[in-house]
């Protein structure tokens, strides 16, 4: 059986390049940077056989943390979907523990898995300093792969098994982004490390402090090794054998109670009365808005972005704090940079409706109906955003002649950025994730679309605001009538494009209903 499954894993890997030219040419720059960066590592590993054992070290175990690391969180990062989901294979009457077995070497099968064994590889050639120190550097490999498989495949099952359900896995995929948004001052005050002096002190450091953890202690077993410590080697070697063994009866109870268990949704909660179609009046243009008000609560892809509109601020204060940016002139970033996320995110609205724009269609919804009714949710939640927040960030600056220059940025931003959007979402849509499925999956076929759509709506919209932001930048410094200018020409950019751009996307919606809702069905 396991010839068989190792088979079908190849045959499954090939197929991947039988999909349309979009996602084909994906594949093979996602497989080209995979196999680039292992390369890179391998290469890197085998250099430091001539360097001295102080020095490579810390550098070694730098890059295995890395690696382990990266085992526990891809899977997370880059959904759930496992085509060696031990329930697979429920009904074909292997034994669970031979099962554990295959669905492991199984892993190893793919680009993930080789680059692993490749890197496990090179750090031998690293450590070939003696007889020793090179038995003990691959008893070190075979333990690092093995670490490394069942990692990955415990995280991928507890993915696949406990955040199958859509709230789930969006409560998952927020707390990847509370993550992010937490290791970000971090990866900034790396980067301010001087590297040329400090840069190994600081990575002998934390190393020295992983060595003997099951993180790393199968890393840095061949170091100990080469250096003669043969107790230290030993030890490790211990910790690493032992982090293997515990993960495997981890992986092995886990098969079990996969193949045991039958997962039950919960109960859906019960919703009375008809929400706001019920609040709101019978008209054309008040269901519509109805209707988006209802995903931008209930739908978690909606829900998602919303939550995504306020972080990415949060992301880049402390990198700009922590790069030597005065606090004081960072109060005026988190508004704009929330109106154009917020904009932005309904660039690609006709595809999240996916077959259900059919009612739009087959009703005759007017376009313009249908291009304003998706975006006074949006204005709902951004203009008030706006009357706060363009107050609040003008105080903490400390000046108040900035205040129209900021209110001119904010409403060229929010409102250009919709009139952009209200044209490409019919114009360039792209396909998205589908209702239902998770926020954080990918698209069944995005190809190059989404890349280039997504680009246009963000710079466009930066474009448009352009002059209002150079005459309010200009007028923090020369004030006079240049913040006046800059709120004239942002209202008036913003306000303009918003016209043009819902006028524009009205007309191609009518035109264009039914290819949009051919578009939906194939995607």
């Amino acid at each position: 059986m396991v010839a068989q499954l190792l088979g079908l894993r190849v045959s499954l890997l090939l197929n991947s390049f039988r999909r349309p030219p979009g996602q084909v040419l994906g594949v093979l720059l996602a497989s080209a940077f995979a196999v680039a960066a292992t390369i890179v590592a391998m290469t890197g590993l085998a250099s430091l056989r001539d360097t001295e054992i102080a020095a490579a070290e810390p550098l070694v175990l730098a890059l295995g943390v890395v690696v382990v690391v990266a085992s526990v969180l891809a899977p997370l990062a880059f959904g759930v979907d496992d085509v060696l989901d031990p329930r697979r294979f429920a009904l074909f009457g292997v034994r669970t523990t031979r099962l554990s077995g295959i669905v492991l070497v199984a892993s190893l099968v793919g680009l993930p898995g080789l680059a692993i064994i490749g890197v496990a590889a090179a750090q031998v050639v690293t450590w070939s300093r003696s007889p020793g120190s090179t038995i003990v550097a691959l008893v070190s490999a075979a333990l690092i792969i093995a670490t490394c498989i069942l990692l990955a495949r415990i995280t991928t099952a507890l993915g696949s098994f406990l955040f199958s359900s859509r709230r789930s896995r969006e409560v998952l995929g927020l707390a990847t982004i509370i993550v992010l948004v937490a290791a970000a001052p971090a990866i900034a005050l790396l980067a301010t490390v001087d590297w040329d002096s400090a840069g190994l002190e600081v990575v002998t450091t934390v190393t020295d402090r992983l060595a003997s953890t099951p993180l790393a202690a199968a890393w840095a077993a061949p170091a100990a090794a080469a250096a003669g410590d043969t107790g230290e080697a030993t030890s490790r070697l211990a910790i690493a054998i032992g982090t293997v063994v515990v993960l495997a009866i981890l992986w092995r109870l886990l098969v079990g109670a996969m193949l045991t268990t039958t997962h039950r949704e919960s109960d859906p909660s019960r919703e009375r009365g008809l929400g706001w179609f019920g609040r709101l009046p019978a008209t054309p243009l008040a269901v519509v808005v109805a209707r988006s008000l209802t995903y931008w609560i209930r739908d978690p892809r909606y829900r998602v972005q919303l939550v995504i509109v306020p972080i990415v601020p949060m992301l880049m204060i402390p990198v700009l704090l922590i790069g030597g940016v005065y606090w004081q002139n960072l109060a005026l970033l988190p508004l704009p940079v929330m109106c154009l996320f917020l904009s932005w995110c309904v660039h690609n609205d006709i595809a999240h409706d996916n077959t259900a724009v059919w009612l739009h269609v087959a009703s005759n919804t007017s376009g313009l109906v249908d291009r304003l009714g998706r975006v006074i949710p949006v204005l709902l939640v951004g203009v008030p955003l706006i009357a706060v927040g363009a107050p609040v960030s003008v105080w903490l600056y400390g000046d108040p002649t900035a205040l129209p220059s900021m209110i001119g940025v904010c409403v060229s931003i929010l409102f250009g950025g919709l009139g952009i959007a209200s044209v490409l979402s019919v114009v360039r849509a792209y396909p998205a994730v589908r209702p239902g499925d998770s926020p954080f999956s990918q698209p069944q076929d995005g190809g190059g679309a989404a890349l280039f759509s997504q680009s246009i709506a963000f710079f466009l919209t930066i474009a448009i605001s352009a002059p209002a932001i150079v005459w309010g930048l200009y007028g923090l410094d020369e004030h006079g009538s240049l913040p006046l200018t800059a709120l004239f020409a942002g209202v008036t950019a913003g306000l303009v494009v918003f016209v043009v751009g819902t006028a524009i996307g009205a007309r191609v919606f009518d035109s264009r209903g039914p290819e949009l809702l051919t578009f939906t069905e194939r995607n």
